[in-house]
């Protein structure tokens, strides 16, 4: 039986000493998807698959270019990669990952994540008891995206009936347009299964501080009070 370990978002956990245990196991998958342009901040775009099997991604995309990758060479063939993959002479994604890691070093990455996790963290604790905010989900998230909705004072009084859900459902998308009118923050929102549009907020940039975290639930409160 085959593994795939969807990585893309969390990967960079691994970074972290105090985080990397939330991704146990991984190195038991026979594929892991990774995107270090996600949560590591590299530049756009650096996407890698990682595999266990020796010379799969060699057999599954080699196109035998004589004209490229001569085999009677004077050089060890293996230094030779661009047979296992698609791009092959296309710009090279990971080169920007290993100059950020020559740059900031893996305590650098490390820090990254842990400042990261530590403002959701932070924003987590401000909300869960805050008036007007309801936890799309039971627990302190693993990562650093806190699902939550905004509940304006018209709504706090009803029962979590049919029509509650209804009008909640359109709180979002107004408070995200008008964030992107006024031009002061922006927080992704969305539905999932019959859960109606909650905020999605994801923190990926390390240089936010508490008092970024202190604005964006004040502006939410200004925004939707009236909704």
């Amino acid at each position: 039986m085959l593994s795939l370990f969807q990585a893309a978002w969390g990967g960079g956990l691994l970074m972290s000493q105090k985080h990397k245990w939330k991704l146990s196991g991984v190195e038991r998958a026979n594929s892991v998807t990774w995107n270090p342009h996600k949560m590591m901040g590299v530049p756009l775009q650096c996407s890698a698959l990682l595999v266990r099997e020796e010379g799969l991604m060699q057999s599954c995309n080699q196109m035998h270019a004589s004209y490229l990758f001569q085999q009677d060479k004077h050089y060890d063939l293996s230094y030779d990669t661009g047979d296992k993959a698609l791009q092959c002479g296309r710009h090279v994604d990971v080169f920007k990952l290993w100059l950020m890691w020559r740059a900031k070093g893996t305590t650098g990455f490390e820090a990254h994540i842990d400042k990261c996790l530590e403002l959701a963290e932070y924003l987590y604790n401000i909300i869960k008891n805050r008036a007007g905010y309801e936890m799309v989900f039971d627990g302190k998230p693993q990562h650093t995206n806190v699902c939550f909705w905004y509940v304006p004072p018209s709504l706090r009084v009803l029962d979590n009936n049919e029509e509650k859900m209804s009008r909640l459902s359109k709180v979002a998308p107004v408070i995200k347009a008008r964030m992107m009118e006024y031009g002061t923050t922006m927080v992704s929102y969305q539905p999932l299964g019959d859960k109606v549009n909650f905020f999605r907020m994801v923190i990926s940039n390390p240089a936010a501080t508490h008092q970024d975290i202190d604005f964006l639930i004040e502006e939410i409160e200004r925004l939707g009070q009236d909704l």
